[in-house]
């Protein structure tokens, strides 16, 4: 009896022996009965290789296995079918990557969006409970959508069905079409997929891969293995699909070719680049794996960057997009009782493959990551050290920092350059607060590094951007500051008067960007501004959700500096991501920027500081506000009355020790922020004035929020009595013009 049967079609531009080694590793477990057939498809460049051994089927009669195999593709069916399926709907405006899925499935809870659904980081459990017995479709919907998440989301990586079984169920309502249409029309007819779709017919069944029995001994072919799948009908988000390694190749050509028609070439390095927040162990894109206890196939060499997926009837597919060569593995693993393995061969294949085109094992990340090993962020300084220094390396350095100018393990940025191999770290200036960050006053005088021995120079006192003289001898400035994203946050306006002094000087400007600790997507207040100076440096929002790097590229274009610029980039964070979410220590920015909450609300409740007491001199500066003449039982009634979202008003009595009324007895708020997302500070800001100045027009001094706020009109539109929402309403054009602006700056 014919015990197996191999085919090798190989291109003329390859060698037969060149593929031995990974033949063998292939043939030798097939030869072992684990798993009893399987085919390999290996593409790199020019160089092709099918191989096919052994056997489709053991039972009831055996069946050799044959190129055009139909396979169960298991969970391959979550990124060759839903994946480009909500992908193509993103494209097309349908459908948003940030937006919460109840926008799409109403009866879902709150605060799950589709990239938490698409990287498996919504808490979500791994799949829909078998008991209580329960069948149908809608059925697995309710149950999918009723799920307790252990967890909040982007706290860990869970691999869940339920994920891409709601996945799924968007697609269908959002396209109004089955996933098995959708999948059809867009993706599958396109490529010419011909042996790939859901639920395959009757005349297919002689060449499709049996799988094992069912519950009740019936071997499952041309029937889905997935018993939640199987119960649903058989046309799911996270199973279902039936496919060849034929197909799939003209699948992972598709992605090599930059989406080939399909998807955008921006979607395609969106999905097949890390989308899990950096504070998550695992790397997964959208849909793909990248770095998890899930990427066997990649072997101990295909290096991060490269991904993939994998079945549980034992299929896989493993995408290196550097070399264009990707790894096809397809096999009838579960004919053997059930119980037959693959895991380990997956290993041996990657890395046997890898090697087939001469690539070395990675320098990058370890896989998977060490148990000791803290993931955050990478902050400009953490990747120039990751550098070894080496975009320094012979310069003589000018640092412009202060005390939150550290890597991720809080070693200064002055120690690091000042020891930098190669680097010849000069001079120190200091902005506002000085260096370390502990001075609270209108002028700060030069001074010396009782570390280094360095002098410094203050850019806060007689003097506001380094004379011409003072960088006669350096080559480069460096900025290392961390901003809160407030356009009245004085270290940007030192920035740009730096720059502006390093264009002069003919020097090249560093900046070692840091992330935006309130966010990179909201965007509030006006974009105009009557008059530049330090608190307005620049026409910016109040909120500008941009990085210092970012900020620095639109100064030097919009205002012509002609600053040689560079950029150290921030690695691993997201727009959307809050300090908070980075892994990153937090070190306070300013004397009074205690924490995140103070962060977020301070570009609203900053505006108010030299009309009341917004704090300084409490514990809690900007989370609390206040006068002498303020009834704190009025005020809070009149504020929570407004219903502004994301914030609850707490009435208080407090005395604070500096600034604004210091020493007085004051009546007061306290503000607790019950949703961040929801928060708008700078509406919270204009509604209080609203408030105050309607419930104490002689004592609350309104015209000096124009001190921060920089628009008089808007001033005068609230003494006049305009409410607030009509003054914020007014700056919509603006904020929607510098979105657009903007938009040429993003680097994240």
């Amino acid at each position: 009896m014919l015990r197996s049967l191999t085919f090798l079609l190989l291109c003329s531009f390859a060698h037969a022996d060149e593929f031995d080694s990974l033949r063998a590793v292939v043939s030798k477990a097939v030869a072992k009965g684990n798993p009893p057939g399987a085919i390999l498809w290996f593409e790199s460049g020019d160089k092709k290789m099918t191989m096919v051994e052994g056997w489709r089927a053991l039972v009831p009669a055996k069946e050799p296995m044959t190129e055009d195999t139909v396979f169960d593709a298991a969970s391959l069916t979550k990124v060759v079918a839903t994946l480009p399926s909500v992908l193509i709907l993103i494209e097309q405006g349908k459908i948003e990557l940030q937006a919460e899925v109840r926008r799409y499935l109403p009866e879902f809870r709150s605060g799950i969006t589709v990239r938490h659904l698409l990287t498996h980081t919504s808490g979500l459990k791994a799949g829909i409970p078998k008991e209580p017995e329960w069948t149908g479709y809608t059925a697995g919907i309710a149950l999918a959508v009723a799920s307790e998440p252990e967890g909040p989301p982007d706290r860990f990586f869970r691999y869940s069905d339920i994920n891409f079984i709601l996945l799924g169920e968007i697609v269908r309502r959002v396209s109004g079409m089955g996933l098995n249409e959708f999948a059809a029309k867009h993706v599958f007819a396109p490529l010419h997929m011909d042996s790939t779709r859901f639920l395959p017919p009757e005349d297919w069944r002689p060449r499709i891969a049996p799988t094992e029995k069912d519950e009740n001994g019936v071997m499952l072919r041309g029937v889905v293995h997935d018993p939640t799948s199987r119960k649903m009908g058989g046309v799911t988000g996270h199973a279902g699909l039936f496919t060849t390694a034929g197909d799939l190749a003209k699948y992972a050509r598709m992605i090599l070719a930059g989406g080939s028609g399909i998807l955008k070439p921006e979607t395609v390095k969106l999905m097949t680049a890390p989308q899990t927040i950096a504070t998550v162990f695992e790397r997964r894109g959208l849909g793909w794996d990248i770095d998890s206890t899930f990427s066997r196939p990649r072997g101990k060499v295909f290096p991060i960057g490269s991904f993939g997926h994998t079945g549980f009837t034992g299929t896989s597919l493993w995408i290196e997009p550097a070399s264009k060569t990707f790894v096809i593995f397809m096999s009838s693993r579960l004919q053997s009782n059930g119980k037959g393995s693959v895991r380990d061969l997956y290993v041996e294949i990657g890395t046997a493959a890898a090697k087939c085109v001469n690539l070395i094992p990675s320098n990058g990340p370890p896989w998977p990551r060490a148990e000791s090993e803290v993931p955050t962020v990478l902050n400009g300084i953490d990747v120039l050290a990751r550098r070894k220094f080496a975009d320094l390396h012979g310069l003589r350095i000018g640092l412009i920092t202060n005390q939150t100018g550290i890597d991720a393990q809080r070693h200064s940025t002055i120690d690091l350059l000042a020891n930098a191999p190669g680097v010849k770290l000069k001079k120190l200036f200091s902005p506002e607060h000085g260096i370390r960050g502990e001075l609270d006053q209108e002028k700060i005088s030069n001074s010396t590094d009782k570390k280094t021995g360095l002098p410094v120079l203050s850019l806060f006192g007689e003097q506001r951007a380094p004379t011409q003289e003072q960088l006669a001898d350096v080559d480069a400035l460096v900025f290392d500051i961390q901003d809160i994203g407030c356009r009245f946050y004085t270290y940007i306006g030192t920035m740009r008067l730096c720059m502006e002094a390093a264009a002069k000087a003919k020097k090249t400007f560093y900046v070692l960007d840091r992330v935006n600790p309130i966010g990179g997507l909201q965007i509030e207040g006006p974009a105009v501004i009557d008059a530049e100076k330090p608190t307005a440096t620049h026409a910016i929002p109040l909120r500008h959700g941009m990085t210092a790097g970012e900020l620095a590229a639109m100064m030097n274009a919009e205002r012509g500096i002609g600053c040689d610029l560079k950029v150290i980039p921030v690695e691993g964070w997201q727009r959307h991501m809050r300090f908070d979410h980075t892994g990153l220590p937090w070190i306070n920015p300013s004397p009074n920027m205690r924490s995140l909450n103070a962060a977020l609300l301070y570009p609203g409740i900053g505006l108010l500081e030299f009309s009341i007491t917004v704090g300084r001199g409490t514990d809690t500066p900007f989370e609390v506000l206040g006068a002498p003449y303020v009834d704190d039982l009025r005020l809070s009634f009149e504020l929570n009355k407004l219903g502004l979202a994301g914030v609850q008003f707490t009435p208080i009595r407090f005395t604070p020790t500096a600034s604004i009324f210091k020493g007085e007895a004051c009546g007061g708020v306290r503000m607790s922020i019950t949703d961040r997302t929801a928060l708008n500070s700078i509406e919270v800001g204009i509604a209080i004035a609203s408030t105050l100045q309607r419930l104490y027009p002689k004592e609350f001094k309104l015209a000096l929020v124009d001190t921060l706020l920089n628009r008089a009109a808007s001033v005068k539109a609230l003494r006049s009595g305009d409410s607030w929402k009509k003054v914020v309403a007014d700056w919509s054009a603006e904020t929607q013009a510098f979105e657009a602006r903007r938009r040429a700056f993003l680097r994240y």
